[in-house]
């Protein structure tokens, strides 16, 4: 029992700090995706909706510390106990997920795994991954005898500050700047062209179909991958199942919109292209807005053309323009893509025939080369 549990301890407290970590470092995505689920289309909490990023920071720093407090073993029933709580919700919601088929994508490790693995972990996988998890921590529970601190009481509460400041101080700078590491498809060196296009040899979708005729006057079903079956009876309806995805490219909702047309490819081929994005124009942050004008303005002399990029209305961009004088027009893009390609509001991205060169938070907008 005593190597069991502390197999256990180990393996439970790696991959809290894991999954904290890295949530840790994109704190603003972890809210984005919170909000996803106090939605009225799936836990309908709104009114926690404006307090996302503060949960999400509480929610991240904890799973990092319960993770380190596991491991040298300090405050053992608390950390435990407290593991279980987590577990117990974490559980809930991505078997609510599942179930529902309410959120694609749990969130539980950000976008590292997309990155690493080419997708998401997909919602039963991420439920029976806490499943496991639950279980371990059950079996803590079980021998929490066998817990024992492996530092000296001053050793152990030094370690326990030190990982709490570290946190705090890691979410506040990754807030001010941009996450550390960048597991998105806009990150730097990446062409947004090609993580938008299909390899002609990629995996194709493998979808079921199941055909519903009635023959001789019953009902009678019969599966195919695509081919409308030969049957001498009355067709009824059909029903489809994805088996397989196949290939699907990392980017697949982009695109730079005026009032009556798309524009994206012509933009894309820029040679010099800056985007300032604002997901949404009324919520940017004015000392960032501020520096906009003589960013813009040093940019178009070195010949760059400015752009940007915002889910708001057309009254909105005009009323935004004039307001803040402002010599570069607004185009349209989805609200979530937006969000995705650069975690501040504005944020400036600057591509070379789609190529990501420079992508910066407002506070960084002086580190820009032109």
């Amino acid at each position: 029992m005593k190597y069991l549990v502390n197999i256990s301890r180990i393996l439970v407290g790696v991959l809290f700090i894991f999954s904290g970590f890295i949530k840790l470092n994109d704190p603003l995505g972890f809210s984005y995706k919170l909000q996803e689920y106090f939605g009225a289309d799936v836990l309908n909490l709104t009114f926690l909706e404006p307090y996302a990023l503060g949960i999400a920071i509480f929610v991240v720093v904890f799973e990092v510390i319960l993770g380190v407090f596991l491991l040298i073993g300090y405050k053992p029933k608390f950390t435990i106990w407290s593991l279980l709580a987590m577990i117990v919700f974490f559980t809930f919601l991505t078997f609510y997920s599942a179930y529902y088929e309410k959120v694609a994508d749990c969130g539980c490790f950000g976008d590292a795994f997309k990155d690493l693995i080419g997708r998401t972990l997909k919602p039963w996988e991420s439920f029976k991954k806490d499943v496991v998890l639950l279980v371990l921590i059950i079996i803590i529970i079980i021998g929490q005898k066998h817990i024992k601190p492996i530092f000296s009481k001053f050793g152990l509460t030094a370690i326990a500050m030190f990982s709490f400041i570290g946190c705090l101080s890691f979410a506040y700078y990754v807030l001010m700047h941009l996450p550390a590491i960048d597991f998105r498809a806009y990150k730097i060196g990446n062409n947004i062209q090609q993580e938008m296009s299909t390899p002609p040899d990629a995996p194709k979708p493998l979808i079921e179909y199941s055909w519903k005729f009635k023959v001789d006057g019953k009902e009678k079903i019969i599966t195919t991958n695509g081919d409308y079956p030969t049957v001498d009876g009355e067709f009824l309806s059909v029903d489809t199942k994805v088996i397989d995805e196949g290939y699907v490219p990392s980017i697949q909702d982009f695109s730079i919109e005026s009032d009556d047309e798309d524009l994206t490819q012509a933009f894309l081929a820029e040679p010099k292209l800056v985007m300032i994005v604002m997901y949404d124009l009324t919520k940017g942050e004015w000392e960032g807005v501020e520096k906009l004008k003589a960013m813009s303005e040093t940019a178009m002399k070195k010949g760059y053309k400015v752009i940007g990029l915002t889910s708001s209305g057309g009254d909105a961009k005009t009323r935004f323009k004039e307001e803040n004088k402002l010599n570069f027009d607004f185009y349209l893009c989805d609200e979530k893509v937006l969000k995705t390609i650069v975690r501040a509001n504005p944020g400036i991205v600057v591509l070379n025939k789609g190529t990501v060169k420079q992508k910066v938070h407002w506070n960084d907008i002086e580190d820009l080369q032109f």
